[in-house]
């Protein structure tokens, strides 16, 4: 059965981003700093297109991560451009022309706009009727394969807050940022419903894979 997994980099202080995001610093100040163990990693440079990068077990979880998915869902912020309507010459994302999704990806925005088609199989589309209809519309996108909620941190919080998220994969830097954005805010607990199912870790970065149990 297809599931919505949530897989997140985190400091070891809370915080997925750092201070004062925007489009100059699009993971907040510092926040870059999270994800320096998975662009070290071969599966990161495959996704990319380059050659080189490290094996081993932070290599594994990036490639686990990218299988058997159908769809992506994220939120306006880690689609990036800013806030407000899209404008006449609209952002495009970070990723360039050919995104690391390969899969249909899903937007919440308050704002709408047409379907944006990049190479290599990733089509944004522009969700402004909450939540629901967004998982709704990327697991019919899916066809049976697993769903993957990229974040950030208001749109993780949601679908928890919701009861939404089947599994959740959090990849804990020894990283001090001090502020930003906090994942375990505004979820009414429900964090407290997971159970650990695995542990892995690297010089860089441990993984903590978690499994909803509550009913």
């Amino acid at each position: 059965m297809a599931i919505l997994r949530f897989n997140i980099t985190m400091s070891l202080d809370g915080y997925v981003a750092g201070p004062n995001q925007s489009v100059e610093h699009p993971l907040g100040e510092g926040g870059e700093k999270l994800h320096e163990w998975a662009v070290a990693s071969r599966a990161f440079h495959t996704m990319h297109g380059t050659d080189g990068g490290a094996v081993g077990p932070d290599d594994a979880i990036i490639e686990e991560t990218f299988r058997n998915l159908g769809a992506t869902i994220m939120g306006r912020n880690m689609f990036g451009g800013g806030h407000g309507p899209w404008g006449k010459d609209p952002w495009r994302g970070w990723w360039g022309e050919n995104p690391p999704y390969h899969t249909p990806v899903f937007v919440l925005t308050r704002h709408a706009r047409e379907p944006l088609e990049m190479q290599g199989g990733t089509t944004f589309y522009f969700v402004t009727d909450g939540i629901q209809s967004a998982l709704e519309r990327a697991k019919k996108a899916a066809g049976g394969k697993d769903v993957s909620l990229a974040g950030g941190a208001d749109i993780a919080q949601q679908y928890m807050k919701a009861g939404l998220v089947d599994e959740m994969e959090l990849h804990v830097v020894p990283l001090l940022l001090g502020a930003g954005s906090r994942l375990f805010e505004n979820t009414d607990a429900r964090q407290a419903g997971f159970e650990l199912i695995r542990t892995l870790h690297s010089p860089l970065v441990s993984h903590y894979k978690y499994r909803r149990v509550e009913m």
